[in-house]
């Protein structure tokens, strides 16, 4: 019986060593994928001084969050929204603007009037679903 309840306290012990050695990797993740984010974010940005200038909106969804909560266009110009699917199945909506990207994909708008427009996931994702919310600022 003593054999027993050491050879179970054993196997308990190399079975939570196996599972906890994977914490910082996760976080690494994160943080790389942040700083990709951050770098993307600066290359949306509108490209003023340009005659024939393009806006391009990247959205990047992962489970519950948006890569910007905010993204700047100029009114008048054409801007290209596109989606990108890192984590989980995700869509998104600006209703007012005419855009529904279900899934990955792109949708080309002109938006006249400045102003802020919800952009939202348009495709139930789970619990934080409510959560995906970003602006779209047009000015």
């Amino acid at each position: 019986m003593k054999k027993l309840i050491i050879a179970s306290l054993f196997i308990a012990l190399i079975l939570l060593a196996a599972c906890g050695g994977e914490g910082n990797d996760t976080s690494e993740t994160a943080n790389s994928t942040e700083e990709e984010a951050t770098e993307q974010a600066e290359d949306s940005g509108s490209s003023e001084g340009t005659k024939e200038a393009s806006n391009e909106v990247n959205v990047v969804a992962t489970n519950f969050d948006f890569n910007q909560d905010e993204y700047v266009v100029n009114a008048g110009e054409e801007v290209t929204v596109s989606l990108t699917n890192e984590e989980g199945h995700h869509g998104i909506s600006i209703d007012e603007l005419g855009v529904n990207i279900e899934g990955e994909g792109e949708a080309v708008i002109v938006p006249e009037e400045p102003g802020e427009y919800k952009i939202y996931c348009n495709i139930f994702c789970g619990e934080g679903h409510a959560e995906m919310v970003a602006t779209l600022v047009v000015q």
